[in-house]
């Protein structure tokens, strides 16, 4: 079988999550199905750390073109190899390829929805339209969480259940399972001027990620007295609407316990991860939500937002707070801090949590519900 894939967001320059499930998930399709060629599309160059591994099975082509990649050149291209199957990772099909190729998309979230004004309006217009066609004209759909399904199914009521497929991401063991390692944990902490205890959240620096609620819920912990030392880690690129959450840092009467320090390697945030002393992840909304698995993963207790698919993710192994009440959530941030017991709870929960999900597990059933359409 010839199974096309469009990977072009691997050459992008930040790394988030929707990019770390592609590259995953090409860690072990070529290794699960031996007898299949894969024919994988990009642009340039991929990203270093988003390059995938070349594998026999593997057939690899840089394509450049200036603009509506993936509507003319990439289009062109399918057309010309005439896969059996061509998966799209992100939600966008190319509406002019040949229709007796078989497609399967995955719509991580449909954030744009309900937090419009979140968006730039030329995100939100493109966002919009490329998801309209691809719920439309592919022919099964792969997501990421029960919450996800059930937008889809509320925002395009003229899509079948049956034509969405739920399969669950996985998280990166390698980096995030290992034993702490005290030295390289420092070392990181001193390039970053982290200097004792911290709150950690990673993900993209915006506004639907909820991080001035964040910063409010961290003064009011400050101001108590024993909290005088604590920091709090804001690691991760900035996103679109960036400069609102900067405005807040810099007012903020903390602010130089508040730390931003930009782009992590990936290699370098399992000992950031593990030197924690609580993660939170405050976010609005969320198709999955991997760094609450690389939390658990990494022996730290989690505290999370009570919306979209995070209950579902977390299960019984984190705390939860309604997502705009800051004191609520500062509440919680005091309460895994003087109690020792709970976090000790937290901590064993997320252990058991995480093995309900992995990347070789989301891959095996990715590939097998993409085959499974060519039948």
């Amino acid at each position: 079988m010839k199974i096309a894939i469009q990977a072009s967001d691997l050459d992008a320059e930040r790394v988030d999550g929707t990019r770390v499930y592609i590259l995953n998930l090409l860690k072990y399709f070529g290794n699960l199905d031996k007898n299949s060629d894969f024919i994988i599309y990009h642009k340039n160059k991929f990203n270093p750390e988003l390059t995938p591994p070349n594998l026999t099975n593997y057939h690899f082509f840089s394509i450049k073109f200036p603009f509506f990649w993936t509507q003319i050149r990439f289009c062109w291209a399918i057309n010309k190899k005439n896969p059996d199957v061509l998966w799209m990772p992100m939600h966008n099909i190319p509406v002019l390829k040949k229709k007796k190729i078989k497609t399967v998309v995955t719509i991580h979230d449909l954030a744009f929805k309900y937090f419009p004004e979140m968006f730039t309006f030329k995100e939100r217009w493109k966002l919009n339209l490329l998801a309209k066609l691809a719920i439309e004209r592919s022919d099964g759909i792969v997501t990421i969480s029960e919450a996800s399904k059930r937008d889809i199914l509320k925002f395009y009521p003229q899509v079948k259940a049956e034509k969405i497929k739920v399969i669950y991401h996985g998280f990166d063991k390698t980096v995030f399972s290992q034993q702490r390692d005290l030295n390289e944990e420092q070392r990181i902490k001193n390039n970053f001027n982290i200097q004792g205890d911290y709150l950690l959240y990673v993900g993209a620096i915006q506004p639907r990620k909820n991080l001035v609620v964040l910063i409010e819920a961290f003064e009011k912990i400050k101001s108590n007295k024993q909290n005088k030392k604590l920091q709090l880690v804001l690691a991760g690129e900035r996103a679109w609407l960036w400069k609102s959450i900067w405005k807040k840092i810099k007012k903020s009467p903390y602010k130089t316990d508040i730390i931003t320090p930009g782009k992590i390697k990936f290699k370098n945030l399992g000992h950031l991860m593990r030197g924690a002393t609580i993660f939170i992840f405050p976010s609005l909304y969320e198709g999955f939500g991997i760094p609450i698995l690389e939390a658990m993963a990494s022996r730290v207790p989690v505290i999370c937002a009570q919306n979209s698919s995070l209950p579902e993710v977390a299960g019984k192994a984190a705390l939860f707070f309604s997502a705009d009440k800051a004191l609520d959530l500062a509440t919680k941030i005091e309460v895994v801090l003087t109690n020792k017991e709970l976090r000790k709870k937290l901590i064993e929960k997320g252990k058991l949590r995480i093995e309900k999900f992995s990347w070789q597990k989301c891959a095996q059933e990715t590939l097998k519900y993409i085959k499974e359409l060519k039948v």
